[in-house]
């Protein structure tokens, strides 16, 4: 990344993080993908349980094989024989220790913006894990919850419909046309507007680099 871009980036995650400290977040700053994987297994010990979100940027940080491992327990969503037993992990992964994933959009006035289709994901950041670790790249910052409902519109729900190959409309379009099939990518959205939860507040690891979609 050009060093001037990338200074002017940083100067933008600091005054983020200053918003998101002011809202009961827990902010931590990273350089890079590499940097935001140290500090997640930094911030994980040994023989928790872990539950993910369905993510692209938790793929590219390639830490489920280490989670896999004996040191931890994984709810491993991505390595079950069934839909049925896929859906009972998820549901299980609401007990978990830890709860990693990513998020659609941050605001500048420190709102997390996500939209899901089945809900786990959401459900999870609000509820149930005791820590939510959430990984976001300086691509998600946006100026508004408005700007970052129109970038799930826009942009992020049609991608994740392609890449999962849900039978949508916007799977083929590319454009969000509000449909009403049973794969629908954008069923349950929310908006955190607080780190504050049940269990300790939401961590969130920027990144100064273009992660996920």
């Amino acid at each position: 990344m050009n060093k001037i871009k990338n200074s002017l980036n940083k100067n933008t995650i600091t005054d983020l993080m200053a918003t998101l400290t002011e809202k009961d977040y827990n902010p931590i700053y990273a350089e890079t993908l590499e940097d935001a994987k140290e500090i997640i297994l930094n911030l994980i010990p040994f023989h928790s349980s872990i539950a993910l979100g369905g993510s692209v940027t938790i793929n590219q940080l390639d830490l489920i094989n280490t989670f896999r491992d004996g040191e931890y327990h994984l709810f491993d969503r991505y390595n079950q024989p069934d839909w049925p037993s896929t859906l009972q992990c998820m549901r299980d992964g609401l007990l978990a220790d830890y709860f990693l994933t990513s998020t659609n959009a941050i605001s500048k006035n420190g709102e997390l913006i996500q939209t899901d289709s089945g809900g786990n994901r959401v459900a999870s950041l609000l509820w149930g894990p005791e820590n939510v670790i959430v990984v976001c790249g300086i691509n998600k910052l946006v100026d508004t919850w408005q700007d970052g409902m129109n970038r799930i519109k826009e942009f992020v729900g049609p991608l994740n419909s392609k890449r999962i190959n849900h039978k949508t409309p916007c799977n083929i379009s590319g454009v969000c046309e509000d449909c009403q099939t049973k794969q629908r990518i954008c069923n349950f959205t929310s908006i955190i507007k607080s780190g504050k939860r049940v269990g300790n507040p939401i961590t969130i690891i920027i990144i100064n680099e273009e992660v996920g979609y």
